[in-house]
């Protein structure tokens, strides 16, 4: 396992249990306690957990800092690759609509969608200029760009022209992407016109699947989204702390487990 991998895992199980330990972290990723030091550090300093005697506890703070497009398209690849395929099995009947959400992950299940030819049978709503071109590229006959403001940091549309336009669409399905999720905070972002963005999409479809990597789990972002209540599934990857997940299935929420081939 690469370190950055192994820190993502230590991130989303220090969000989810509050506390962890450099010996039981040693012994599970089977790597040195000093090893485990030096992880926990290179998170304390990103400010994602805070270093005590003996192992982490979770950062309090709701974060706002934002990754580049090109950042975040390198980080936990394999996870969402995995995390797209499972998500295909959620696609509507043909002659459905969808939503797809700004995001590297949603990004992941657009290409998927349109290599396997897929896309012809479904109208598609997105707020993203890379999938937008994804599906393009792929020859997609169906598939519409909301208008707006484009942020640079994630190439999404947003602002008041877009929302106009959400206002009067409805889809069978909405994928979403998220920079976090908790039980209590819900669906989180960092951007309140992303945000705006993302409720609409939640609001306006009749199934809400959430796309959501395991270093997002327990964390929260500044600007909620969405409840726990709007959610039908959730789409993670098998480095998720299993407690997470059955305390989101307790919330009557299907979660789906994607394993990296």
């Amino acid at each position: 396992m690469y370190a950055e991998e192994r820190r993502r895992q230590i991130a989303s199980l220090t969000a989810v249990e509050g506390r962890v330990n450099v010996t039981e972290l040693s012994e599970r990723f089977d790597v040195t306690a000093e090893t485990i030091r030096r992880d926990l550090a290179v998170l304390d300093r990103e400010g994602v957990v805070h270093r005590v005697h003996g192992g982490a506890v979770a950062s309090q703070s709701f974060q706002t800092a934002e990754f580049t497009l090109d950042t975040r398209q390198r980080s936990a690849t394999g996870a969402k690759i995995a995390i797209a395929r499972a998500a295909m099995q959620f696609l509507p009947e043909a002659g459905g609509s969808i939503f797809l959400d700004a995001g590297t992950t949603t990004n992941a299940l657009a290409d998927l969608i349109g290599q396997q030819n897929a896309a012809g049978q479904f109208s598609i709503v997105s707020n993203s200029l890379p999938i937008a071109l994804s599906l393009a590229s792929n020859g997609v006959p169906d598939v519409q760009l909301l208008g707006g403001t484009v942020r640079a940091i994630t190439q999404a549309v947003v602002g008041d022209t877009a929302l106009r336009t959400m206002a009067l669409m409805r889809a069978d399905v909405a994928f979403i992407g998220t920079n976090a999720l908790t039980l209590d905070h819900g669906l989180s972002t960092a951007d309140s016109q992303e945000a705006a963005i993302k409720t609409a999409f939640v609001t306006n479809a009749h199934k809400v699947v959430v796309l959501c990597d395991s270093s997002k789990l327990g964390n929260d972002y500044l600007v909620s989204f969405a409840s726990i209540a709007d959610i039908d599934v959730v789409v993670t990857d098998a480095a998720a702390p299993e407690s997470f997940v059955e305390a989101l299935r307790e919330q009557e929420i299907e979660v789906v487990v994607a394993a990296e081939k």
